[in-house]
């Protein structure tokens, strides 16, 4: 700590001034507070503000680190409460303008000339600024209309150091308080700081854009901006400058004739291709990021944070849509759970009764009828209640699909995301029951089950030898065991093929349960599981018959 002691002081002089005791003694930042100032600082506060807005300014006093934090627990409803949120969605990363001298000499030292010979125009005036870096107008020699966005001097070395403090305070707090270790604050540290640091990375920010113009290369109603590298580092990014009217200026839209239901439409569906198809996501779609261009395409812009689905991820989250999707009170607990980080015992039983009251809110309506928005706060309040937490990813996921809801019913208050992302969330529940994935959890979940039913006769048959060799004086010879033998293997591969039914029913039957188009077909696909199994069953048999014939 004695390589950051002014910055443990500011933060611990911060936090108390602002009445956040708690976090001061739960962190062990008292003992950089000094003595006269109060252990917590209590009588410095000013009770015009409440708790939320005292972290609020707290946090913007600390700066972009902080900021940034804040930003993050405002998308945090598992981690939050919705106050916390509220104050917290109201961080604004803004900072003045780096003077246009420095700026020019940064991306001199970047690009190995100076703007002049980089750009036919450069303006050191910059059209917006952040806490992080600030973007410039620029034009390329060809006539090409580009942004330019450069990362301010010095804010790598304040955020690594930040970073480092702040996940020491973490490790301590865990230790302290009984909540931040219910919590996993150390994790959360981690990932903060891996998710700011590709932020810091204007080359990672690039990539980001590159996979996503990719991604949509096919889709004329989506405009991707195109990176220049030329003029690109890790400091200096270079993009298509985007022209458009912002998607939360509803009078433009209207005057410009753009539908405005089928624009809602389109954001959430590319949202939802993003999610469901891709397993890749902008991780940040708030309306500052979209821009309307002329004839209803829609331009996304900043690429800095993006979200992912790995197979795991996107296997448990179909787990719960299956369940959802059924209204199954037990399956869905069991689905969140997995779906969770948890470090505490869990009371499965009450949680599965405070499941019921979530499903009663759509009970008799189909999931392009809900409001996603209603059950997805139902939910991460239940997850709250029962000390549960998303992994970081599904919880960027949550976040964009939240504020791809409050979009939509701007542009059109009669949108109902849940109509949009119906098709994707059955498709991907569906999934679970495919051939390709009820192979991989056969495998997955029967490879130690077959090699053991595999090994354990050869196992046996070492036991017989030293048994036969005389090496222990015991009555039980090889002969009496061989039956024994023979008999485990012929209950291994009983069970083998007990699994493989067992699985193929659980997968027609959840199939069946959650798309009703699937009912007149369930008797015709039980006899294709069971002819399938049939023919493995045979091919255990006759395995069998050619190792006894050896």
């Amino acid at each position: 700590m004695t390589n950051h002691r002014e910055r443990y002081r500011q933060i611990a002089e911060t936090l108390g001034r602002h009445g956040l005791g708690f976090l001061v003694g739960a962190a062990g930042l008292e003992k950089w507070i000094p003595l006269q100032h109060g252990l917590f600082g209590h009588e410095q506060r000013d009770e015009a503000f409440s708790n939320p807005e005292h972290l609020r300014l707290a946090l913007e006093e600390l700066g972009p680190t902080f900021i940034k934090l804040g930003q993050l627990l405002s998308t945090r409803t598992d981690l939050l409460p919705a106050h916390y949120q509220v104050e917290l969605a109201k961080l604004q990363d803004a900072a003045p303008p780096v003077a246009g001298s420095v700026i020019s000499d940064v991306v001199a030292m970047e690009l190995g000339k100076d703007t002049s010979d980089a750009f036919a125009f450069f303006d050191v005036v910059p059209m917006a600024t952040a806490s992080i870096g600030q973007a410039h107008a620029a034009t390329l020699f060809d006539g090409t209309k580009v942004i330019v966005k450069v990362r301010r001097p010095g804010v790598v070395e304040q955020i690594e150091e930040d970073l480092e403090i702040l996940r020491n305070l973490a490790a301590m707090a865990d230790r302290r308080w009984a909540a931040a270790a219910d919590y996993d604050v150390v994790g959360l540290a981690d990932e903060f700081a891996h998710s700011l640091r590709s932020e810091l990375d204007y080359l990672q920010e690039g990539r980001n854009a590159e996979r996503f113009a990719a991604n949509f290369a096919e889709i004329a109603d989506v405009h991707i901006p195109r990176v220049f590298w030329d003029t690109t580092t890790s400091r200096v990014l270079t993009l298509e400058r985007i022209n458009g009217t912002k998607v939360t200026n509803t009078a433009s839209l209207d005057r410009a004739g753009i539908d405005r239901r089928l624009l809602a439409n389109r954001a959430a569906g590319i949202l939802a291709k993003m999610i469901f198809d891709d397993g890749y996501f902008h991780a940040d779609p708030h309306p500052g990021n979209l821009f309307v261009e002329t004839g209803g395409r829609i331009g996304l812009i900043d690429f800095g944070m993006v979200g992912t689905l790995d197979d795991e991820l996107r296997t448990k989250l179909s787990r719960l849509l299956v369940a959802l999707l059924g209204k199954q009170p037990d399956r869905i607990a069991t689905a969140l759970i997995g779906l969770s980080t948890v470090r505490t015992n869990i009371d499965r039983a009450r949680l599965r009764i405070d499941v019921g009251p979530i499903v009663a809110l759509y009970d008799n309506r189909s999931l392009d009828e809900i409001s996603i928005g209603d059950i997805t706060r139902e939910v991460l309040a239940l997850l709250r209640r029962h000390h549960l937490h998303l992994p970081t990813q599904l919880a960027l996921l949550v976040k964009s699909v939240v504020m791809a809801e409050g979009l939509g019913v701007l542009l059109d208050p009669q949108f109902q995301l849940g109509r949009v992302l119906a098709p994707y969330a059955q498709r991907l529940a569906f999934q679970q029951f495919s051939p390709r994935a009820l192979a991989r959890r056969l495998i997955s979940s029967g490879a130690d089950l077959t090699e053991l039913v595999a090994d354990l006769p050869e196992q046996l048959r070492r036991a017989v030898d030293v048994l036969d060799s005389g090496g222990l004086d015991v009555h039980l010879r090889a002969a009496e065991l061989e039956p024994l033998v023979g008999r485990v293997e012929r209950v291994g591969q009983r069970l083998v093929v007990a699994m493989m039914a067992g699985a193929l029913i659980k997968g027609i039957g959840g199939l069946v349960s959650v798309d009703r188009r699937w009912q007149a077909w369930h008797v015709p696909l039980v006899n294709a599981g069971l002819g399938a199994v049939g023919l493995f069953g045979a091919y255990l048999a006759w395995t069998a018959r050619a190792r006894r014939g050896r």
